[in-house]
């Protein structure tokens, strides 16, 4: 059964596709979600805040959050 994990604002994703939570702030990050909105397979789950953490599924889509990524790690432990 999928366990989901709360990323913040009402939106949630499944736990089991995760393959990465990332900080935004390092280039490479950038370039990745700058190429997945490009790509369109980027979800941006912010409600318009500031993103705080980049999620890399294991489908190729990314997901930004406007949690911290520790906060996103704790949760689906």
């Amino acid at each position: 059964m999928a366990q989901f994990v709360h990323i913040g604002y009402g939106n949630m994703v499944n736990a089991d596709r995760v393959d990465a939570i990332v900080s935004p702030d390092a280039a490479p990050v950038k370039r990745l979600v700058q190429n997945a909105k490009e790509q369109g397979i980027a979800v941006d789950a912010t409600q318009g805040r500031k993103t705080k953490a980049v999620l890399v599924m294991s489908d190729g889509q990314v997901i930004l959050s406007a949690l911290l990524p520790e906060t996103i790690a704790s949760r689906s432990e």
